[in-house]
C-alpha cells in the first residue's frame, strides 16, 4: 500500500491515534500472508491435472523455470539434490514451467536431456509467476506450507540455505524465528 504525505497527514488528522496503529498493523502485513495456493492447477507432461493440493500435509518447494533460462539449469541439480534429502520428511519438489504450450516437447527434450526426475508441470506463465512470487523473472521458488500457504518466495536463483531455512521451520512446527517472506537473488 503507497500513500501519500497529505493522505496520511488527513488520516492522522480525523483517525484517533488508536485506530491508525490499528489500521498500520492490518495493512502492513505479509504480501503472502493469505495466498492460498492449493487450487494453482496446471499440467503434467503426459497433460493430466495436477494441483496444489495433490500435496497438502507436505511441503511444497515450487521452482518456476525455463528451458530457455540459464541460471534455472544451474539450479536444477541442486534442487533435485535437496529433493532427496528431504524424501523421507514429507517434502515435494516440483517444477512449473513456464515456456509457452507450444514448446511442451522442447520442455520434454529438456527434461529427458538433464535427467530431471522431480515431477514437472506445464501451463504456467510469466503472469501467475508474478501474480504468485511478485516477479516475472525466472528461476522463482515459493515455499508452500502444509496447508497450501507461501510462507517464502525466492526472486532469482535459490540457494540451498533459503530453501532450507524455510522448509527446516515448517518441520519443525514454526519452531524459532519467522523466515524472511522474500528474498531476490537476481
Amino acid at each position: 500500500m503507497t500513500c501519500t504525505l497529505e493522505t496520511m497527514q488527513t488520516i492522522l488528522r480525523r483517525v484517533p491515534a488508536t485506530c491508525f496503529i490499528a489500521f498500520l498493523l492490518i495493512s502492513s502485513g505479509s504480501a503472502f500472508a493469505a495466498r492460498n495456493v492449493r487450487k494453482l492447477t496446471l499440467r503434467d507432461l503426459n497433460g493430466n491435472k495436477t494441483h496444489v493440493s495433490d500435496y497438502q500435509g507436505r511441503v511444497v518447494v515450487l521452482n518456476f523455470w525455463a528451458t530457455w533460462c540459464g541460471p534455472c539449469k544451474e539450479e536444477l541439480p541442486r534442487l533435485a539434490k535437496m529433493a532427496d534429502q528431504y524424501a523421507a520428511q514429507n517434502v515435494a519438489f516440483v517444477l512449473a514451467s513456464i515456456d509457452e504450450q507450444k514448446k511442451l516437447e522442447a520442455v520434454r527434450g529438456f527434461v529427458a536431456q538433464q535427467k530431471v526426475t522431480l515431477p514437472v508441470w506445464v501451463g504456467a506463465d510469466v503472469e501467475l509467476l508474478e501474480q504468485l512470487s511478485g516477479t516475472n523473472v525466472v528461476p522463482a521458488t515459493l515455499i508452500i506450507d502444509h496447508k497450501g500457504e507461501i510462507v517464502r518466495a525466492i526472486n532469482g536463483e535459490a540457494r540451498e540455505e533459503d530453501v532450507k531455512e524455510a522448509v527446516d521451520w515448517l518441520l519443525s512446527g514454526k519452531k524459532g524465528p519467522v523466515p524472511a517472506e522474500k528474498i531476490k537473488r537476481y
